[in-house]
């Protein structure tokens, strides 16, 4: 029996719906931030990504200051920084700033994916791959920029040494978790789109972990998709947009915004059946509230997660807003319970 206290949070990639601007999505954003503040939730992270007409938190550094801004208590930060984009300096120094100006507040979750195809990847850093095989190494660069026993290094990121901005090593295979425990960092699993490795990466996290000074013992936290509504058949309907990006991401269709929400067909149910389909989504939870208190409970027994961060791509943003205060009361009656 699962007895701890399970913290929620949540990633958004900053969707951009058919019909509405970069601008009101950004909107959207810091207003789901503020709402989920008020809600109880504990981080609010972004994710990195390129080259998508879908996505507007490519400038994630960027939204990050924004949300944080808006926000007064909510952890806010990257879920994650593509690291191999990046030069770990530069990363180091801009969270040092915003470290800075957020005191406790700002976390830095690393990736060693692109976030975007390869062709946009060789556009953003023609060593990519070099850099991507690097990845821990890079991980080892920006822990001693921000370490204030850097101060007599060649090379130095002043704005961050001493600053506190924990970093967490987010993944989507066995590989990550291997390098989690070794550095003895909190670890976030990408299971809202990446399930097949899940429970082998956890256990290989837990069995491995070496303690350290960020972290004394495992610390884990994995992605899932959830929309929640009054009724199932609204929850229903609110996730069919979601379910048609997935299959539009599968068939390689152009994908753009994204779509409204449509009735639930049978042709629809019958596509989520498919192996492919249902691998993406199979941490996904659809339903009215008791339907998903029940699998969530369920999950949390499976996995013995510390923390779950929740995504909920939906084309309205009153019925997004809801799904997560619906998922919020979901999280306090299931630690309340214990």
């Amino acid at each position: 029996m699962n007895d701890k206290n399970i913290a929620y949070s949540i990633l958004d990639l900053a969707i951009v719906t058919k019909g509405s601007s970069i601008k009101e999505t950004i909107d959207n954003t810091v207003h789901l931030a503020q709402q989920a503040e008020k809600f109880g939730y504990n981080r609010y992270w972004l994710a990195e990504h390129h080259n998508m007409p879908a996505v507007a938190s490519s400038a994630t550094v960027i939204l990050i200051d924004r949300v944080a801004q808006a926000t007064s208590t909510l952890k806010v930060g990257s879920g994650g920084i593509m690291l191999p984009n990046h030069s770990p300096l530069i990363v180091a120094e801009q969270f040092g700033t915003l470290g800075t100006m957020y005191p406790n507040r700002i976390n830095l979750g690393l990736g060693r994916a692109p976030g975007t195809d390869q062709e946009t990847a060789r556009a953003i850093r023609s060593d990519f791959m070099d850099a991507a095989h690097s990845f821990p190494d890079q991980i080892e660069k920006i822990q001693t920029y921000f370490s204030s026993n850097n101060e007599n290094g060649k090379v130095r990121a002043p704005i961050a040494e001493g600053i506190d901005v924990p970093i967490y090593i987010l993944g989507s295979s066995t590989d990550s978790s291997h390098l989690a425990a070794r550095k003895g960092l909190p670890y976030a699993f990408a299971s809202h789109f990446a399930t097949a490795q899940l429970l082998p990466a956890l256990a290989i996290y837990r069995k491995e972990f070496m303690p350290s000074p960020e972290l004394a013992k495992p610390y884990v936290m994995t992605g899932i998709n959830a929309f929640v509504a009054d009724t199932d058949e609204e929850a229903e309907r609110m996730a069919t947009s979601f379910i048609k990006m997935i299959i539009s991401l599968l068939t390689g269709a152009k994908r753009e915004s994204l779509d409204e929400p449509a009735e639930m067909t049978d042709d629809l149910r019958e596509t989520m059946e498919h192996p492919a389909v249902k691998q993406m989504t199979y941490y996904t939870f659809i339903g009215s509230k008791a339907k998903v208190k029940k699998e969530i409970e369920a999950f949390i027994e499976k996995t013995a997660v510390d923390e779950l961060i929740i995504t909920t791509n939906c084309h309205n943003q009153d019925a997004r807003v809801h799904s997560y205060e619906l998922m919020a009361e979901i999280m306090n009656e299931i630690n309340s319970s214990k």
